[in-house]
């Protein structure tokens, strides 16, 4: 992955793509201590808390610095953060697509425009060759997004993530710089 020396915004129709700040702590802890969160995702825990929330800040921090990752705020055009998106470097010219959005904001295609721009963004500036994205079987509207962006199915990683004591299945999409 390329090294970037300052942080990016990237503006789409609707949305401001910004890095995380300390005033988004009280919204990113509220968003997400709903339990769908931890249901439909790998990494976001329940109950979540302001500690959760400080600690997501300091990693995505320290992802850029050390040149590891890219999370997005995910902004409305006023600044107010509805939830996030990211790249992470899996070494290889690889990356990983992530995102999660705050309830009020699901089925308004905010998650599948500001993809887009990532998408377009880790070909073109961080010279990734591949951006990949898994989703729990069970959160099949992840994979319409992933479709919708122009991803394709890869694979179906059986028994591939442990979470509360359970194994579950993964799909896997990707999507190459140059298909």
């Amino acid at each position: 992955m390329r090294k970037l020396e300052v942080f990016p915004g990237i503006e789409t129709e609707r949305l401001i793509l910004s890095q995380l700040k300390e005033e988004d702590i009280p919204f990113v802890t509220e968003y997400l201590q709903n339990k769908i969160f931890s249901d439909l995702t790998s990494n976001i825990p329940y109950p979540y808390t302001r500690q959760h929330a400080e600690f997501w800040l300091k990693i995505s921090k320290e992802a850029f610095e050390n040149n590891t990752g890219y999370t997005f705020a995910l902004r409305d055009k006023e600044g107010k953060i509805m939830g996030a998106i990211g790249l992470h470097d899996r070494e290889d010219d690889k990356a990983e697509l992530g995102y999660w959005m705050g309830r009020p904001f699901w089925n308004k295609g905010y998650v599948t425009e500001a993809a887009i721009a990532l998408i377009d963004f880790g070909f073109q500036e961080l010279e990734c060759n591949k951006i990949y994205a898994t989703f729990f079987l069970h959160n099949p509207a992840s994979g319409r997004i992933m479709e919708k962006i122009g991803m394709e199915q890869e694979a179906l990683l059986k028994q591939h993530l442990k979470k509360d004591d359970e194994y579950f299945d993964i799909m896997m999409y990707s999507i190459l710089r140059n298909k």
